[in-house]
């Protein structure tokens, strides 16, 4: 967990102690939707919108948009990623939710490929 770029110890516990067990969720949108950042979409205008979710875990929520603010800043990737995403038209927040969104599937899969490490092996 903490190889993942902007994520430090404390947050790294943080995910852990608010996720509890990734074996609760069942693929990384349902895992997603727990922490809040599964799109939602907006039909008030033309224009094909998404915005966060006010619902799901808030803590797990403020431990992705730390590291997704420090990726923003400081991971050539995750500033790419939020380049051209601007470029291509979105706000500065719809960017973030978007890295955000994309850092949920990055600690779920870090959290289960934990999950295969830690398990003890049958004699």
């Amino acid at each position: 967990m903490i190889a993942i770029p902007g994520c430090a110890s404390l947050t790294a516990a943080k995910i852990l102690g608010e996720t509890a067990s990734v074996l609760r969720f069942h693929s990384a949108a349902a895992y997603a939707r727990h922490n809040g950042t599964a799109p939602l979409p907006v039909w008030s205008s033309n224009r094909a919108r998404h915005r966060l979710s006010r619902f799901g875990n808030r803590q797990l929520n403020a431990a992705l948009h730390r590291i997704a603010m420090t990726q923003a800043r400081c991971h050539p990737p995750a500033r790419d990623l939020v380049a051209r995403r601007k470029a291509g038209g979105d706000g500065g927040l719809e960017a973030l939710r978007v890295l955000k969104r994309r850092l949920s599937d990055v600690v779920y899969q870090a959290l289960r490929a934990d999950l295969v490490t830690r398990q003890p092996v049958a004699a």
